[in-house]
């Protein structure tokens, strides 16, 4: 009995070692794929927050990835799909909001307090991905939103993969 118990309990703590590795890789595969990066540096820290689930998967999520050379910052200057900072104004509605005088729009990219999930990035570059079924007109006019954001900060070496599905 206590030969089954030891074999069972070191089964299951295989299993969690394996699955908390898979995890941070599959993170990192995630955020490759959905910003069409090829390869990712070596990672060094990695958080995130998620609130897909809702009605139909809505939901917001946020993956930030830290690194410790500044491989990243060389890649995505050499995509054309990337953009130096600042942000456009419809990025920066999105993710950090903007202010015109009475009217606010945004931010869209928030927690469940209604905080930014990316803190304000100076030097850096973003791609911004609309994943909209309708791409017709301006994506902040949309009833509905469906984007993917990516942010990398140059100074902390971080990139933010964000996506909103509404």
């Amino acid at each position: 009995m206590k030969k089954r118990l030891l074999s069972a309990a070191l089964a299951l703590a295989l299993a969690a070692a394996c699955l908390t590795g898979c995890g941070a890789a599959s993170e990192e595969k995630t955020v490759a794929k959905a910003l069409g990066l090829e390869k990712l540096p070596a990672v060094t820290h990695i958080s995130s927050y998620d609130s897909h689930g809702g009605f139909l998967g809505d939901g917001v999520s946020c993956i930030a990835l830290t690194f410790e050379d500044d491989q990243l910052e060389q890649q995505l200057a050499a995509d054309p799909d990337w953009h130096s900072l600042p942000a456009d104004e419809t990025v920066q509605a999105l993710v950090w909001g903007v202010e015109d005088g009475t009217v606010s729009t945004g931010p869209c990219l928030t927690d469940g307090d209604g905080q930014p999930l990316v803190p304000p990035v100076e030097k850096g570059c973003y791609r911004l991905i609309d994943r909209h079924s309708d791409q017709q007109g301006d994506i902040l006019s949309r009833g509905s939103f469906n984007f993917t954001v990516g942010v990398y900060d140059a100074e902390a070496r971080v990139l933010y993969c964000c996506e909103l599905d509404t």
